[in-house]
């Protein structure tokens, strides 16, 4: 798709037999040999992967040697739901490094789990940079810098070491150099690669040699899905519904999944409505052949649009 073309509509929104209005974006699919098998609009042109470029990070995090794995290896590649395991889980990194929750530079913030959040502001709790979802992936990082004798008051310049090591191993990854530096949400460097460069670099970790820094963090990844997201998250139940699945989402509705044969997917929602990620994302894995997980993808495709309290549509896929 050339640049001055209208990007393709991913989702449609019906509300009583009304297109109410349309999600545009760009999609791409890969066979099991890493071919492109399907495509819609244009996956090549580099897009912020925003959270989804959370393995990666893990993965310098491991190349820097701090000592992690199981359910802390996979909340270092989060984006959790600040539920209390989450928390637990994330002073547990910062205490072996004998830090505490002031060495985090997240900003403060409300958890990204409606119901979580509810709970708080219920019990008169407030913003806190431990709650913003990306504070496992911090913590890996100061734990690292520690273990390293690295400053840890500037690991998020794009010039610290241990950022370093998170730009090769998602270039490594993805076979890309990414083409611009921003600032994600949490303030950490955010790397422009293509969806396509995504979908691969997702391949690259499931089908990694058993004990390389990529297969640990997607075997840590796939076997504790509740530590990357929440008990009430897409990426969870599609990992505990199709073994050897590995899901991440990232903000602005960008997500990718791999499959344990070098299957994978990587999309990008351009408005970044989080309203047609479930729809796109179900559309999307049915394409690619899932089986098996009838209700998984169907309870992760559902969007239904209320009047009134009562359902009386829905945001589903356009393609």
């Amino acid at each position: 798709m050339s640049q001055s073309a209208h990007p393709p509509v991913l989702a449609e929104v019906i509300r009583s037999g009304f297109t109410e209005g349309r999600h545009h974006g760009s999609l791409v699919l890969l066979a099991a040999d890493g071919s492109v098998e399907f495509a819609l609009g244009d996956p090549d042109a580099p897009v912020f992967p925003r959270s989804t470029a959370k393995p990666f990070q893990a993965v310098a995090t491991l190349r820097a040697g701090l000592a992690i794995e199981g359910e802390l290896l996979a909340l270092a590649a989060s984006s959790h739901s600040a539920e209390s395991f989450h928390l637990d889980g994330v002073r547990t990194i910062l205490g072996s490094a004998g830090l505490d929750e002031s060495a985090l530079r997240t900003p403060a913030d409300l958890p990204l789990d409606e119901t979580e959040a509810e709970l708080l502001l219920g019990a008169g709790g407030r913003r806190a940079p431990i709650l913003m979802d990306c504070s496992g992936k911090h913590a890996g990082w100061l734990a690292a810098c520690v273990a390293n004798g690295w400053d840890t008051g500037s690991y998020l310049d794009p010039a610290h070491p241990i950022q370093e090591l998170a730009r090769e191993a998602l270039a490594e990854g993805t076979g890309e150099t990414p083409v611009h530096t921003g600032v994600d949400g949490c303030g950490a460097p955010l790397l422009a690669v293509t969806l396509t460069g995504l979908a691969r670099g997702y391949r690259s970790l499931v089908l990694a040699a058993e004990g390389t820094t990529q297969r640990r963090v997607a075997d840590a990844m796939r076997a504790h899905p509740e530590y990357v997201a929440g008990t009430r998250r897409a990426d969870t139940w599609l990992m505990r519904a199709v073994p050897g699945a590995l899901s991440k989402m990232g903000a602005e509705a960008v997500q990718v999944v791999a499959l344990p044969d070098g299957r994978a997917l990587a999309f990008k929602i351009d408005d970044g409505a989080e309203r047609a990620r479930g729809p796109v994302l179900a559309a999307a894995l049915r394409r690619l052949g899932v089986t098996g997980a009838d209700d998984t993808v169907e309870r992760i495709g559902a969007a239904p649009l209320l009047g009134g309290g009562a359902p009386v549509g829905e945001v589903r896929a356009a393609f």
